[in-house]
């Protein structure tokens, strides 16, 4: 028992299984193999995006553009659709990984090579991204009935019942925890997060690395955006409006710490997928939509609390008072 609480993610699966049962108690369609595979399906969205959320958050960084940049990025590829639906997928998926890329890139060189901190930048980038939205789409959305057959189709595709954002997803978190764990870039993020002077001293470049965080975090919001606006057949410029504080959510309930430095991609995920089951379990036991996110709210408040908690607990004091010094002091 003092390893599972000692083990944030053993005690995240854990209470996991212990949600689906007690959901399971009062919803029992919630429990069949159907309804699982949607809670996977429905999350892996969440899944990828908390994953390119972690890598910034490890570097002492904050990504507040990632739902409006995956609303960009969608809206353009379908526009790119919209006047080429017959290409491939991979021709959209590169398109979008390019442009995601790019967008969170900006932001990179904004905060690594000017110095400003990510908070305002990725929040005025939210605006600006929004913003384009409107402009480029002329105020417009584009439905499904202009995007073409094969724009639509990839998304959809399902293998064992899993669609294809779900194995996108798997490929990603196996990408990034052979990233984090294998390379000596990845293992810089951790550097960079957990004592920035120290990693330049070891010659990690800052800048380098936060550029390259909000690059690649922007990539997989760009993947999520084509996949986002193909399967759910509308692009628009709300498109997963206030869906980055989900993102960061996710994030915090899996571990990782906004101090930066602590975090793992089965930690993200985890906390992911326990959002994923809270929201798809709330309806399913009928719960008002005002009550699903008062209940949402509680659980990242006590995660944020749970966090604060175990980092005050890992600290150590070097120099510990001996005792009695402080009544030898005293006249």
């Amino acid at each position: 028992m003092t390893w599972l609480a000692r083990n944030r993610e053993a005690t995240l699966a854990v209470l996991i299984v212990l949600l689906v049962a007690a959901v399971s108690l009062y919803a029992p369609a919630f429990a069949t193999p159907a309804s699982l595979l949607g809670v996977l399906n429905d999350t892996a969205f969440l899944f990828m995006l908390a994953l390119g959320q972690t890598m910034v958050i490890l570097t002492r960084g904050i990504d507040l553009s990632v739902a409006a940049n995956l609303a960009l990025s969608g809206m353009l590829v379908a526009l790119v659709g919209q006047y080429g639906p017959d290409m491939p997928a991979p021709v959209y998926l590169t398109l979008a990984i390019a442009i995601g890329a790019g967008l969170g890139g900006l932001i990179g060189g904004l905060v690594g090579g000017l110095g400003i901190p990510p908070i305002v930048v990725t929040l005025g980038a939210l605006a600006i991204y929004r913003g384009m939205i409107v402009v480029i789409g002329g105020g417009d959305q584009v439905n499904a009935s202009e995007m073409g057959a094969s724009f639509q189709a990839f998304p959809k595709l399902a293998v064992f019942g899993l669609t294809s954002p779900f194995w996108i997803a798997v490929i990603v978190a196996i990408a990034c925890q052979m990233f984090l764990t294998r390379s000596r870039t990845g293992r810089g993020l951790y550097a960079v997060g957990g004592n920035p002077v120290a990693a330049r001293y070891c010659g990690v470049s800052l800048e380098r690395t936060q550029f390259l965080v909000y690059a690649l975090s922007g990539a997989i919001s760009g993947l999520c955006g084509y996949l986002w606006v193909a399967r759910y057949g509308v692009a628009y410029s709300e498109i997963a409006l206030g869906y980055e504080l989900t993102v960061i959510a996710a994030c915090v309930i899996g571990g990782v710490s906004i101090g930066g430095g602590v975090g793992t991609v089965p930690g993200a995920l985890l906390g992911a997928l326990f959002l994923g089951a809270i929201v798809n379990a709330l309806p399913t036991m009928q719960v008002s939509p005002f009550w699903q996110m008062a209940i949402a709210g509680g659980v990242i408040l006590g995660a944020v609390v749970i966090n604060a908690r175990a980092e005050t607990r890992t600290g150590k004091l070097i120099l510990p008072e001996a005792r009695g010094s402080a009544k030898a002091a005293r006249p």
